[in-house]
């Protein structure tokens, strides 16, 4: 019996394959191109001393990634994508002056950078403070640069 249903299920394939034109063998079409190789939004966050983000000394970095959806390392992945698109990932926009926090004025600069593609476009940002308080307050408002 089990004879007699592989006999009926290979004559069926060659008579589909006589019947369509074509040899027995199976012929593969192409698979879709995916839309696109990587996120059209995704980043890395760092922060380090030093004065100029090629020579900072590198203290922590997170990864945060807004398409398809917020993910990555970054502690409020979900925040920080909301803020950035609210500036069209402008990270300038996120840097504010008036604070009212307190703060030496000690000199240990302090470098913060954002690096990788926002929604298509390369983005390789920073922007330096007097210190770490300094950083805090400028972006203590903002979830996006606050790691």
């Amino acid at each position: 019996m089990r004879f007699f249903l592989k006999t009926v299920g290979a004559t069926a394939v060659v008579a589909a394959c006589v019947m369509s034109g074509t040899s027995g063998t199976a012929q593969a079409q192409p698979a879709a191109a995916p839309a696109a190789l990587y996120a059209p939004s995704s980043l890395v966050l760092a922060v380090g001393q030093g004065t100029e983000a090629a020579t900072a000394t590198m203290e922590r970095a997170v990864t945060l990634t807004c398409m398809p959806k917020a993910s990555g390392s970054h502690p409020s992945a979900a925040a920080a994508c909301s803020e950035l698109n609210a500036v069209d990932g402008e990270f300038a926009q996120l840097v504010g002056s008036a604070s009212d926090m307190a703060c030496t004025k000690e000199w240990k600069p302090v470098v913060v950078t954002a690096d990788g593609v926002w929604q298509g476009r390369r983005v390789a940002w920073s922007a330096t403070f007097g210190n770490s308080c300094e950083m805090r307050a400028s972006l203590s408002e903002g979830a996006a640069l606050s790691f």
